[in-house]
This record gives structure tokens, sequence and C-alpha cells, in this order.
């Protein structure tokens, strides 16, 4: 047996609860594009009409590493959502940054 089991066995089924709980906590705090419009139900198809845009561009974005932060807007706020941007130091608390990103006011 190995020695994580062997933790884990000697546990209470309460702690082991509340261990898996705060590891799906954890987990839920970062996500891929694909996750995150997943967990809102959301296909590609429906996203690409919202945007304007092809499937096949989703796909693409998705599966990309670094991108605009303008098309991040977009693709958040064509789930429903709002894109905040966030900058975190060591002794400090996160300070949200504004102005990043933001749409101009159109006539």
């Amino acid at each position: 047996m190995k020695n994580l089991e062997r933790i884990r066995k000697a546990m209470s089924p309460d702690r082991r609860k509340r261990i898996s709980d705060r590891a799906k906590e954890l987990l839920a705090e970062e996500m891929t594009l694909r996750e995150l419009r997943k967990a809102h139900k959301l296909t590609q198809q429906r996203l690409a009409e919202s945007l304007g845009v092809g499937q096949d561009q989703i796909c693409k974005l998705e599966q990309r590493s670094d991108l605009l932060l303008s098309t991040l807007r977009s693709y958040i706020e064509a789930m429903g959502g709002k894109l905040t941007i966030m900058a975190e130091f060591p002794d400090h608390k996160p300070v949200a940054l504004s102005g990043i990103a933001a749409l101009e006011n159109r006539s």
C-alpha cells in the first residue's frame, strides 16, 4: 500500500470529504477557455454565432496560449461574463486594472 493511500484510509470520512470538496474548489478556480465554455453549456457553434465568426475560429482561439485582450474580452462577454484583469504582488492585496480592453463608446 502506498503512503498516500494509507494516510487517506486513516482519515475520517468527514475529513476526506472536506479535502475532496476543497480540491474541487481549487480546480474550479482555474479553467481553460474550452472548460469555461463547456461549464456554461455552450457549444463552439453557438458561441461562434454570438461572435459572428466561424466555429473553426472558436476552436483555434481555445487552443491559443497568447491572444489579444480585446479578443478575450469579446469571448467572455459572448458567454455573458465580464473580463477583469487582476495584478498580484507579494505582500499586497490584488488590484483590479482598469481601462484595459475597455469598449469604446460607439454611436
